[in-house]
C-alpha cells in the first residue's frame, strides 16, 4: 500500500526527547517514583550537564515549581517539560544557568516577590538559546519511522529561525531522516523557501491556550500568510480557540489547503462553519487512547462529547486527517488508527464512542498528500511515487489487528528504508 504520511509531528523535538528522561504518567507513578527516577539519571551526568525530561503531567506529583525540583535534585541544572510541549519547569540550578532572574520575558513565571518560579510558558523558540546546545541524531527518529511504515511526515513547529531548517535538510542529506518531509514554520518565515530536499507546507499559527488570543492579531497572521502564498496550519487546542480562530478566518478569508490543527474540542456549530468555508482539522485520535482516561476526569463534561472528533466532523462535511504529534504522543499510527475506531482510553474507557470511523477510514486519515491531508488516498498505481509500504499479511487482517508489527518493508522512491 501507500506509505503512510504523519501530518504533524515534531522531528527536532522528538531527536531531542530521544535522549531524554521519560516522566508521563505511563512512565512514573508519584512523586517518590519521579524523585527516584530524575537522581538515578542526574547520578550518570558529568559536571555541568543538564537533565533534560519529557512528557510530565500533573497527575504524577502535582504542579511542579523550583522548590518541588530542588527537593528532587538540587545539584545539577534539571528542565522538565510538559507532555503538552507548552511549559518547561527548571530548578534554582538550571534557573540560575539560563539567566531567568535577570530575564524578563512573558512566558517567565514570577511569584508576589518577582522571583521566576520554575515554569516557563510558551517560550519554547527564546528558551533554546539559553539552554546548552545538544548534539542530535536524527537516524533514530528516521529509523523508528521506517519501522512504522510512515514515508513522509509534515513538521508542524512554528519556528522562526532559518538555520533550524537548515538543520533538517542536513539530516536528510546525510541520510539519518530517509522520508518526505514538508516544514511549516512561523508567519514571520512565510515567504521564506525552506533548503532543499525540504518542501514548503502550511504556514503554523499558534492560538495560544496560556493567555488571552488576540483576534486581530490571528487575522492579521492569517493575511500575511496568505499574500505570501501560503496556506495556514492553526494550533487549536481549546473551544476558545477554535472560535478566535474562526473568527479570524472569517474576517480574511480561507484558502484552499488552510487548517486545523488538534482541533481537540471543536462542537456541532464550529464544525458547521468549517464545513461552509473549507477547513480541514488534522487531529491526533491517539490522545483518545493515552490522555483520555485525564480528560475524563479533567476537562469539563460540556467539552468531553467534543474531544478529538472524527465521525462526527466528516458528517458534517470536514475533512480530517491523522496525525501523531510526536514526541508529546505515541509515534505509532497504528496505534491511533485503533483509538479511532475504538475509542477506548489507556483504561478501557469509552470517550465519543459517537466519534468512531471504519478501520478502512482510521487508516485512509494518513494516506492523504501533505497539502491535501484529508483529500483523496494516495494510490499504488502506475506514474506515481514508489513510496510504499509492504504489509506481512493481507489488508482485512491488518485493518483488523492495527499492529505496526504487521509492517514487512518501507520504501522511500523505490529503495528500501526498513526490511523487517
Amino acid at each position: 500500500m501507500p506509505g503512510l504520511h504523519d501530518h504533524h509531528l515534531h522531528l527536532t523535538s522528538m531527536a531531542a526527547a530521544a535522549g531524554s528522561v521519560q516522566v508521563g504518567p505511563a512512565d512514573v507513578r508519584d512523586g517518590a517514583d519521579l524523585t527516584a527516577v530524575l537522581r538515578s539519571a542526574s547520578d550518570r551526568l558529568e559536571p555541568g550537564q543538564w537533565l533534560r525530561a519529557t512528557g510530565y503531567h500533573e497527575t504524577v506529583a502535582g504542579n511542579l515549581d523550583r522548590f518541588a525540583l530542588d527537593a528532587m535534585v538540587a545539584w545539577a541544572p534539571v528542565r522538565v517539560q510538559h507532555r503538552s510541549g507548552a511549559m518547561w519547569m527548571l530548578n534554582s540550578k538550571a534557573i540560575s544557568a539560563a539567566g531567568l532572574d535577570a530575564a524578563r520575558h512573558s512566558g517567565i513565571e514570577r511569584d508576589p516577590r518577582d522571583i521566576p518560579t520554575g515554569r516557563v510558558i510558551g517560550a519554547d523558540q527564546w528558551l533554546r538559546s539559553r539552554f546548552p546546545a545538544r548534539s542530535l541524531d536524527y537516524s533514530s527518529v528516521g529509523r523508528r519511522l521506517s519501522e512504522f511504515g510512515v514515508t513522509g511526515v509534515t513538521d508542524a513547529t512554528p519556528t522562526t529561525e532559518p538555520d533550524d531548517f537548515e538543520v533538517l535538510a542536513g539530516a536528510i542529506i546525510r541520510g539519518e531522516l530517509c522520508q518526505r518531509v514538508v516544514v511549516t514554520g512561523a508567519a514571520t518565515l512565510a515567504r521564506q523557501e525552506p533548503p532543499p530536499p525540504l518542501e514548503r507546507g502550511p504556514v503554523k499559527l499558534v492560538v495560544a491556550d496560556h493567555s488571552s488570543p488576540d483576534v486581530d492579531q490571528v487575522a492579521s497572521d492569517i493575511a500575511f500568510a496568505h499574500d505570501a502564498g501560503r496556506a495556514v496550519a492553526v494550533h487549536c487546542v481549546t473551544r476558545e480557540a477554535v472560535v478566535v480562530a474562526l473568527a479570524a478566518w472569517q474576517e480574511v478569508g480561507v484558502v484552499p489547503g488552510d487548517r486545523i490543527e488538534h482541533g481537540s474540542v471543536i462542537d456541532d456549530a464550529a464544525a458547521d462553519v468549517m464545513s461552509a468555508v473549507g477547513l480541514t482539522v488534522v487531529t491526533q485520535p491517539s490522545f483518545v487512547f493515552e490522555r483520555g482516561d485525564d480528560y475524563l476526569v479533567e476537562v469539563d463534561a460540556i467539552d468531553q462529547p467534543y474531544l478529538y472528533r472524527c465521525a462526527a466532523l466528516e458528517s458534517a462535511g470536514v475533512g480530517v486527517a491523522g496525525s501523531s504529534d510526536a514526541p508529546f504522543a505515541d509515534l505509532d499510527p497504528w496505534r491511533a488508527m485503533r483509538a479511532a475506531v475504538g475509542r477506548r482510553t489507556r483504561r478501557g474507557q469509552l470517550l465519543g464512542a459517537g466519534e468512531a470511523i471504519s478501520p478502512r477510514r482510521a487508516l485512509e486519515l494518513f494516506m492523504g498528500t501533505p497539502l491535501r491531508p484529508a483529500g483523496p488516498p494516495r494510490r499504488v498505481e502506475v506514474g506515481a511515487e514508489a513510496d510504499l509500504c509492504l504489509l506481512g499479511a493481507p489488508l482485512a487482517e491488518a485493518l483488523d489487528a492495527f499492529d505496526a508489527g504487521l509492517v514487512r518493508m518501507t520504501l522511500r522512491r523505490g529503495v528500501p528504508l526498513f526490511d523487517r
